[in-house]
This record gives C-alpha cells, structure tokens and sequence, in this order.
C-alpha cells in the first residue's frame, strides 16, 4: 500500500522531480513556446522512461505530465479536441509507473496565463479548467495533486479551492518574477500564509529562478506557515542582478533570438549536481520539506538531491569514482607516467 504524501511528510523530506517541460525539448519531443506535452500521446513510452529515470534517480513521486496539458494552451496550437485524451493518457502512464515503483501518483496543474483577477471572467474561463483537469487525476486515483508555476496568487487559490474541493490534498507552489512579490504585488510569505490557511497541505516556490536567487525567500515563508514548505528551483546558476532563468544574459552567447539565452541557449548557465547538492543541504537546514528541481533537471540533478538528503537511490550505484580513472585516479594498479601527465590533460 503506498504510503500517502502526508505520512510521508511526517516522517522525513519528500523529492518530487519535475523538469519534464525542458528535457523532452532537448529530446526532441516537444516545441520550446508553446510547450505543450503533445508527447503523452505521440511517444507515451519515452514519457513513461523519464518516469522510471526520475524514480531511479530517487523522486518519491510521478507527476503526471499534465502541465500546460490545458484548454488554453491546446487552443494555441489547435489541439483543443485532444484535451481530455492528452490528460488522461498522461495521467495513466504516470499510474502505470507509481504503481510499479511504489511511488506516488501527482496529478498536475499550473499558470493558465489568462487569469486577470476579475471574478466574473475567471469563474467563466480560468476555474473550468482547474476542475477539468483535477476531475480526471481523480478519477486516475491521484494520491495528491500539485498546483504549480503561479504569479498571481489569487490564481493559486482558486486552484487551490479547486482541489480541495476534489478532496485531494494539494502542493501549491508559486513563480517568483525579478520582483520578490506576486503580480498582484503581495509578498511571499503572506500569499503563501493564505494559501496554507485555506488548506494547502504544501506551500512553497518552483520554477523561474535558480537555486541562488530562491534560498533567501524561503526563510520568511517558513517562518510564516505552519505547513511543510516546498522549495523547487530551475538548476540554472541566477544571480542577485538577474534572478530569473528568463533575466540571464550570455555576452559569449551568438546568434541569440531577441538576445535571450531563455528558453533553448541556457546551456552555459546550467548548475552541476554539486550545486544542486549545495542548494537541498541549505534548504534541508532552513526547513524546507518538500524538495526538487524544475525546468532543465534531468536525473542526475535529482540523484544529487537525493544523495544531499543521505539517501542512496538505484541510480547511485553509478555515481561518479574517479579512484578508477586512467589519469585522474588513486587505484594503485593506474599507469604511473599518466598519473603524471595529468597536469597536462
């Protein structure tokens, strides 16, 4: 019987691995702008692989590749009739690999960037989606559901509401811009203190900027809730003058689109696993319960994680031992003149 998020959370940190956005770009199975997961449909099995690599790597959970699976989003590209069949097919090849590996089920729902804060028009457009979506990771037999990526905390709680009121519990994690605030210009720990007073199991951030540049907004949050705190950052190295993976700026960088590095040419700016390791170890110290990586993680940034937390997940077996390495190593069997050569390599 799978162990539900709650209990897991009572006794120890939870990893969640996200990132599914970015890597089945580099892939070659979706298209950077819209971002849209046509993939469960096209390539379920390569889907359901980077599932079982993320739980090899140590995530205790599968999150259904659902985000930015919405109406909206189907809409810009003309697949709005694939909606339900894209939901449901992502929702059941993340069943079929929890089921296997014990893990938990996610469901998945994010930003609708169209939500405006007049209730009229978000009542009419922006909850329908939210219930659609948390309607079939229900009836998949999701074990909680994760709401993620909003700037607008007025849209955390309706999603939010939405959940709950599927008797689910529910991650809510907001997106921090280069301003410390929500786009309706509250802080983080009161949107995140008004998300966890409704009835967030999980409350936090994810997405948009790097480990550097979310550490220190995670203090006050966890000072501020009684709920455990979600902490989940791009593995990109940000900085105090561009905070965001969107801000960050190559000068070495040619032939840039509009001269960003965001989305497709962030390469140079990618965190290593020991940066990665760095980030949990301080967050872990801070209070931080609910950890993982978004967009641009691949495994071996979450096997990093795991192995900061001083777990040892199937996918440690290879962690990197350089004590076999022919110039680099310390086996007493190694040729000692490329020993010496290697200062020279």
């Amino acid at each position: 019987m799978t162990v539900s998020l709650l209990d897991r959370l009572a006794h120890g940190p939870v990893l969640c691995a996200e990132g599914y956005l970015f890597e089945l770009e580099r892939r070659g199975y979706l298209q950077a702008g819209a971002y849209v997961p046509e993939v469960v449909l096209e390539h379920p099995e390569v889907v359901a692989a980077l599932h079982r690599e993320f739980v090899r790597a140590g995530s205790d959970v599968v999150e259904a590749f659902t985000y930015y699976a919405h109406r909206e989003k189907l809409r810009l590209i003309g697949r709005e009739d694939d909606l339900e069949l894209m939901n449901r097919q992502a929702l059941s090849i993340a069943a079929g690999v929890a089921g296997e590996t014990g893990t938990l089920l996610a469901g998945n729902i994010c930003n609708t960037n169209i939500y405006t804060g007049e209730r009229s028009h978000d009542d009419q457009y922006v909850r329908p989606m939210f219930e659609e979506q948390v309607s079939w990771a229900v009836q998949a037999g999701a074990d909680f559901v994760i709401g993620e990526t909003f700037q607008f905390a007025g849209e955390a709680l309706t999603a939010l509401e939405v959940i709950r009121e599927a008797a689910l519990p529910a991650v809510i994690t907001l997106a921090v811009h280069q301003e410390s605030v929500t786009r309706e210009g509250w802080t983080l720990h009161e949107a995140c203190r008004r998300l966890a007073d409704a009835g967030a199991a999980v409350v936090g951030l994810n997405c948009i900027r790097g480990p550097a540049t979310m550490l220190p907004l995670l203090k006050a949050i966890i000072e501020a809730v009684d709920v455990p705190v979600a902490a989940l950052p791009v593995p990109y190295r940000t900085t105090e003058g561009e905070p965001t993976f969107q801000s960050l700026s190559d000068p070495r960088a040619v032939d840039l689109p509009d001269g960003r590095a965001f989305p497709v040419a962030l390469d140079a700016f990618t965190c290593t696993r020991y940066d990665v390791a760095a980030f949990t170890r301080a967050a872990l110290d801070l209070g931080v319960r609910y950890l993982g990586l978004c967009c641009g993680a691949g495994p071996h940034h979450v096997r990093a994680m795991a192995e900061a937390m001083g777990r040892r997940p199937a996918a440690s077996r290879f962690s990197a031992d350089m004590s076999k390495h022919a110039y680099l190593g310390s086996d007493p069997s190694l040729l000692s003149d490329n020993l010496a050569f290697a200062e020279r390599l």
